[in-house]
């Protein structure tokens, strides 16, 4: 062990003469040690909420949106789809989509607001949870849907049920205009996870949605999903230029743009604020070294006498400094990754799914804000440690000594 590093840990450790200071040492750990862990779970729950309502809100709905500029809707949408799976192979699927709100009104009294989405649902490349139902089987005819959990619970209807689905679009009649309905055969349930979805959606084959709107042989957009939803940005701006000008591409951030800038400035002010603790803490690092000092200007004095250089001096307590942060840091690092684990696992925190979308809190921590918060932390330590260890280089050999 070289002589720098001996003489740091020699101070740091506990003894008869410098308990205090090695409980001022410990209080410094265990103050980084808090500060990190906060920051990381802090950090864990902002990433975690927003990525699960991303993944949420991105499987029920359009990565890219494709629609008519002037509102009439898409002609010749089957030569449209086509040319954009061919010409970007960034491309996973292409949906077309009919779409409307309508009144749901079931066996009772009971009616809802809905949306209505008329979606092939012949294709086999689909959203996950369309595979999957929770009840039943997927529409066979043009006079069976799909019902979200959470609106079927409210109005009281299962599988093998009728509804009648009335759109405000108006219609003639021989009594005047008339709003459009067509009564529903409902053949199973689907479950996408977000609350907002599943409470207010009816899903129905193409066919029954272009019927139901009068949309023959058109619909209103093109569900666009991608390999990577990160290059929606990059894929969208290619399709602009290619594609005909009548058309509209919108890209998922668009659409929420709202949302995550709220959660991206939340998660921003969050960083700095507990980033607080982190330099509270660390003035618990001057004090016990400026109070080290004091208590070790003999010692310092009789280095200094031996051919210790005012460098080596400063470095001792730099080191020691550095010790206490770089231990909190781990520390810190090991709670809040610890703390992150059991929350996901035994789910300890439940919100109410109808305000926050999900039914407990998920904590994710991507790589990079770990090391950001671990490089802050020991920045901050490191930068804590050069007052005092200034002022143990400046100490004097006469004045160390000649009270001695």
């Amino acid at each position: 062990m070289k002589f720098e590093w001996f003489i740091a840990v020699r101070y740091l450790s506990k003894g008869r003469k410098n308990s205090f200071i090695s409980i001022i040492s410990l209080v410094s750990i265990l103050g980084i040690a808090i500060g990190v862990a906060a920051l990381i779970i802090a950090l864990a729950l902002i990433n975690g909420f927003q990525n699960d309502i991303r993944n949420r809100i991105l499987s029920s709905s359009a990565h890219i949106m494709i629609s008519d500029r002037l509102g009439d809707g898409i002609e010749n949408y089957r030569n449209l789809a086509a040319r954009v799976e061919k010409e970007f192979p960034d491309v996973k699927t292409v949906m077309p989509v009919v779409y409307g709100t309508v009144l749901v009104k079931g066996n009772g009294r009971e009616v809802a607001g809905a949306v209505f989405r008329g979606m092939d649902l012949q294709q086999k490349k689909k959203e996950s949870w369309l595979k999957k139902l929770e009840f039943g089987a997927s529409p066979a005819n043009e006079r069976e849907l799909l019902i979200g959990r959470e609106l079927a619970l409210k109005m009281n209807l299962f599988t093998g049920d009728s509804c009648l689905v009335i759109s405000p679009q108006a219609a003639l009649s021989p009594l005047g205009m008339i709003p459009r309905f067509k009564k529903f055969r409902i053949s199973g349930v689907f479950r996408s996870g977000l609350f907002e979805f599943d409470n207010g959606t009816v899903i129905a084959g193409l066919g029954a949605g272009q019927k139901l709107f009068s949309l023959p042989d058109r619909i209103n957009y093109l569900q666009v999903n991608l390999d990577d939803i990160f290059s929606a940005e990059a894929v969208a701006a290619r399709m602009r230029k290619l594609l005909p000008i009548q058309y509209a591409v919108i890209t998922w951030k668009e659409l929420n743009q709202s949302l995550y800038s709220a959660l991206q400035l939340e998660k921003t002010v969050l960083f700095f604020t507990l980033t607080l603790i982190i330099v509270v803490a660390s003035l618990n690092i001057v004090a016990g070294l400026i109070l080290l000092v004091m208590q070790k200007i003999r010692d310092i004095g009789i280095l200094l006498s031996y051919g210790t250089t005012a460098a080596q001096i400063k470095k001792i307590f730099f080191i020691q400094g550095a010790i206490i942060g770089l231990l909190g840091t781990i520390l810190g690092s090991l709670l809040g990754l610890g703390f992150c684990f059991l929350a996901n696992r035994y789910e300890l925190i439940k919100v109410p799914a109808e305000i926050y979308q999900v039914s407990y809190v998920p904590f994710r921590l991507g790589a990079f804000d770990l090391l950001a918060v671990v490089l802050v932390s020991l920045l901050i330590s490191f930068g804590a440690t050069l007052i005092p260890a200034r002022k143990a280089a400046q100490v004097s050999v006469v004045d160390a000594v000649k009270y001695e």
